[in-house]
């Protein structure tokens, strides 16, 4: 049976270096880890257990614990002071919507990877062509959660978009799937082109939701670059 626990320890400032330190020992205490996933000076520590369960675990001070979306559906286990469930509660308050600077960046770094994965596929570089077209698919899926107002994930992170967790509509995830491309350099750019026409209808809605200035003509100047 597999696994994946997400573990938060919030601990005082002045005992968070001693249990950083301690971080992979402290796993071992919880089963028999067959290897772990990080490195000594980070605040976090990757476990993997022989029963196929990996537990993420992040250290936190007192002072790095502020409300958050992300803290809105927490289990927390041990929390005497009260200090976690707190500052859970101030996070119920909190609701997502999407800031002109995500939606600049978010475009931009769509244009990039339009861009990048054509250059790629001009110099045969396949897998860096395909890698540039998954990140395209995960533009889209930012775009789509920003546009119902769901706190996205960090640019790359996967976890949630698909499955029962995920807060995509069918149409969507079915999108998603069609944007799968085989090592053929034609299929990529096919493939590609065909994200456009959503693309182009989600900026335009993003647009108006923080009120910014579309400009299609310029959209269609650095997209034709490609087309």
């Amino acid at each position: 049976m597999y696994s994946d626990i997400d573990l938060r320890i919030v601990v005082k400032d002045e005992m968070y270096e001693e249990y950083r330190l301690n971080k992979k020992q402290r796993a071992r205490n919880w089963g028999r880890v067959l290897f772990f996933e990080d490195l000594p000076w980070t605040s976090f520590s990757i476990a993997h257990f022989d029963t196929f369960i990996k537990v993420d675990t992040f250290y936190y001070t007192t002072k790095d614990i502020q409300p958050s979306i992300w803290l809105q559906n927490i289990k927390v286990v041990h929390d005497p002071a009260g200090f976690v469930n707190e500052v859970k509660q101030q996070s119920l308050n909190l609701s997502y919507f999407p800031s002109v600077q995500e939606v600049e960046l978010w475009r931009a770094n769509f244009f990039a990877n339009f861009h990048e994965a054509y250059r790629r596929i001009m110099r045969e570089e396949i897998y860096y062509a395909l890698h540039c077209l998954d990140n395209l698919r995960m533009s889209m899926a930012i775009a789509w959660y920003m546009k119902s107002e769901i706190q996205p994930n960090t640019f790359g992170d996967w976890a949630k978009i698909e499955g029962k967790r995920s807060e995509l509509k069918d149409w969507q995830l079915s999108l998603l799937a069609q944007w799968h491309s085989s090592r053929d350099p034609n299929e990529i750019l096919n493939v590609i082109k065909e994200i456009v026409p959503e693309f182009k209808k989600v900026h335009k809605y993003l647009c108006e939701k923080v009120e910014i200035e579309e400009q299609p003509q310029w959209v269609e100047e650095i997209l034709k670059m490609v087309l």
